[in-house]
């Protein structure tokens, strides 16, 4: 697979994840945000599973105890990030939500650095500022005014800036991305249910109610674009597939103004396109320009 093809995967892992939001904010009205994101990864987990089945038998080589703790941490990432996306849904509104979860394009670059000392491509610092500044734009270029919720929302991008960063050093060289994307979605829905059977209501009536975002989120945002993602990020950086997710504000912002009657700003337009040109930069400059020093 080319660059190429990885990051139109990525961009498609990105819409997936922006109308997710949608779903994600208007289930809580019917259930508790640890029983949704359970039964959620609980079906992104079945849905994958026979593909995972399929990858393992067609694979020849094993895969080792460190890679399993590795595809384990991931799975701990994801439910740490999606847990506190969620319950910070309860707080905030899905734009914000969007600008904030966007954070982790600037986060990957520098903990790379910081935790690998391995530097991206120079063209990657002012795409990621570019994409923030897009993100920033679309949720309407004014004060943000942080409640519980926006600063939960924080902590999730540093989650996902991590996960990014162990997708990039686990799905390369183990050749096995669906059967890490399935255990991650395994990881998460056995915690978060635990926690949700110990913390909140059960009540089968409420799951039949929010039943529609629950299958969206979990065949949809969840199966399929979270394995899109470890697919994708096996040919691409992670600082670069970190700008191509960033799309997830822009849709976003429109599914939240097509379904929940959140207006995009005026300056939404210009977000846009300082996020695509960001997208632009990432894939041009690099063929014409060869990065200092790889990363993982």
């Amino acid at each position: 697979m080319s660059r190429i093809q990885a990051n139109i995967l990525l961009l498609l892992a990105g819409a997936m994840w922006g109308m997710g939001f949608v779903a994600q904010s208007t289930a809580m009205d019917a259930i508790g945000p640890f029983l949704f994101i359970g039964l959620r990864f609980a079906i992104a987990c079945i849905s994958m599973l026979p593909f995972a089945i399929w990858e393992s038998r067609a694979s020849t080589a094993r895969l080792a105890p460190r890679d399993w703790r590795n595809f384990g941490l991931i799975g701990l990432l994801l439910l740490t990030g999606m847990a506190a996306q969620q319950i910070g849904l309860l707080t905030t509104t899905v734009t914000n939500s969007g600008f904030l979860t966007g954070l982790y394009v600037v986060m990957v670059p520098f903990l790379v650095v910081l935790l690998f000392r391995q530097w991206p491509h120079r063209v990657v610092w002012p795409a990621a500022l570019s994409a923030l500044a897009g993100i920033w734009l679309l949720s309407g270029a004014g004060e943000v005014s942080l409640q519980p919720g926006d600063w939960l929302t924080i902590l999730c991008a540093l989650f996902w800036a991590l996960q990014v960063i162990m997708i990039a050093r686990s799905a390369t060289h183990t050749g096995r991305p669906v059967t890490l994307a399935v255990t991650q979605f395994g990881i998460t829905a056995v915690l978060a249910l635990a926690i949700a059977l110990v913390m909140e209501p059960f009540d089968l009536s409420a799951i039949r109610a929010a039943l529609p975002e629950i299958l969206y989120a979990g065949i949809f945002s969840g199966g399929i674009a979270f394995t899109l993602q470890v697919v994708g990020q096996r040919y691409t950086t992670a600082p670069q597939a970190a700008i191509f997710m960033s799309t997830e504000a822009v849709f976003a912002a429109l599914f939240g103004a097509l379904f929940l009657g959140e207006r995009l700003p005026s300056t939404g337009f210009a977000g846009c396109a300082l996020i695509f040109a960001a997208i632009l930069a990432v894939e041009i400059v690099p063929a014409l320009r060869p990065a200092r020093r790889a990363v993982p």
